[in-house]
């Protein structure tokens, strides 16, 4: 009898063990870490994604590869108990990256185009619509430089019900999540000189444009792409330092050095005088050259001129302050470094860290697909915390990618901190990559 008894009591926990072992395998799926779990029953975790880049074809599309696991991703987020709110930090739709040659709206319109985006991505946007309409999970978008001309209306045919944070100009957003104003969640691209909204250039052939030259700097890198990364046939057109010392001259100048490097980079089979880029969007309607967006001139250190974006090294103040940029960018600082994770990073601590006028302590920005945590101090000698929340495209150049931030904030008793987590998700294995904490 008492072996009988043995043998029940012996089977009663291992049962045990394995109910255990399958509640904790459920409750983090995630090779061990589960990054949804605060500890406790509150819904209170704010997760920070960006950079997602859908496609409305999977041909070019930089995101592909990682769509399954985008979806796994949200698919665990939804199940979470934790998880109050779910910001996506721009460049979510993808208008840009599309080879120069292709009309993007194949003769439609952007309500076409973004509906194409969502049956290209169905598993994905299936997942998002899902958390929208169960509303445990607040969905709130920002939007991006790749998504700069993408309307509420057009998102809200493919999300409906998404919270969408705007500033009152078409292609800026800036969040903080309700009751934590301490924080601040943007792409970060107003800041850039080739990424922020342009209103002012090209006016006379594109009523109404606010597209920035980043977006013909795009198409002729997904064409690149598209080719093959073929070998360049052609060559840049010298252009030497407008020896009058005139200072527009030599900011036109500093512009065309950053052109002349991308499109050595981003080299194609066309020549740059053919018409390769088909515009039809935000008020182009031309076929343009690789010739028309780079400065020229006809005499060696003579005057330097260019066709699009005429004049766009003098008004770089004014779009500024149309962008709202509170502490202004020095314009040869803002060309000479457009290309530069680190000045994005950087503009984090100028506009607000140490902003007199700015009472932020965390700031979160995406664009530049470079995943970071960096502590920083105000002007107060107060802590604060800049993250970055990198990208999910398919193939990042020697980093990383699926990456999300994670932020838990600190409870009412002061012994407590706001937690910043940033982790990746490569192969379903999450991976703690940084964190830092404050209280504010």
């Amino acid at each position: 009898m008492k072996f009988v008894l043995r043998l029940l009591s012996l089977f009663l926990v291992m049962s045990l063990f394995g109910v255990f072992t399958s509640c904790n395998k459920h409750d983090s799926p995630w090779n061990g870490i589960n990054p949804f779990d605060n500890g406790g029953k509150e819904r209170n975790m704010i997760v920070v994604i960006s950079d997602i880049h859908l496609g409305a074809d999977l041909a070019y599309a930089e995101c592909n590869e990682n769509l399954g696991l985008l979806e796994e991703f949200l698919k665990r987020l939804k199940k979470s108990p934790n998880v109050k709110e779910l910001v996506i930090a721009g460049d979510l739709l993808d208008e840009w990256f599309v080879p120069a040659t292709i009309d993007t709206y194949q003769g439609k319109d952007q309500a076409d185009f973004v509906k194409r985006i969502a049956a290209a991505n169905k598993g994905v946007i299936d997942v998002l619509n899902s958390i929208i309409k169960e509303k445990k999970i607040l969905v709130t978008y920002v939007p991006g430089n790749h998504d700069l001309t993408v309307t509420e209306e057009s998102v809200r045919l493919i999300l409906p019900g998404i919270n969408q944070k705007r500033d009152p100009e078409l292609g800026l957003g800036t969040y903080s999540p309700v009751g934590i104003p301490e924080i601040a969640i943007e792409h970060g691209h107003r800041y850039n000189f080739f990424c922020a909204p342009d209103p002012i250039s090209n006016q006379d052939i594109a009523p109404g444009t606010i597209t920035p030259p980043g977006y013909f700097f795009t198409r002729l890198a997904a064409l690149h792409v598209a080719q093959k990364k073929p070998a360049a046939a052609d060559i840049v057109p010298v252009v030497t330092k407008n020896s009058s010392g005139n200072e527009s001259q030599d900011l036109l100048f500093a512009y065309w050095k950053l052109w002349e490097w991308s499109v050595n980079l981003f080299t194609i089979t066309n020549k740059f005088d053919e018409n390769i880029f088909v515009t039809n969007v935000d008020g182009f309607t031309g076929t343009f050259s690789v010739n028309d967006v780079l400065p020229f001139q006809e005499t060696a250190g003579g005057y330097i001129d260019v066709n699009l974006y005429k004049g766009i090294q003098d008004s770089w103040d004014q779009r500024q302050t149309l962008n709202r940029v509170n502490v202004h960018i020095p314009v040869l600082q803002a060309i000479s470094n457009a290309a530069s994770a680190t000045e994005t990073d950087n503009q984090a601590k100028s506009q607000y860290f140490l902003n007199p006028d700015s009472d932020k302590r965390i700031v979160i920005f995406g664009h530049s697909h470079v995943p970071t945590i960096i502590p920083s101090e105000d002007n107060h000698g107060q802590k604060c915390i800049y993250a970055n929340s990198g990208t999910w495209i398919d193939h990042n150049p020697k980093r990383t990618t699926t990456h999300f931030i994670v932020i838990t904030p600190q409870g009412k008793d002061t012994s407590t901190q706001t937690f910043v987590k940033l982790y990746n998700f490569e192969n379903k294995n999450v991976t703690l990559m940084a964190q830092d904490s404050l209280r504010y």
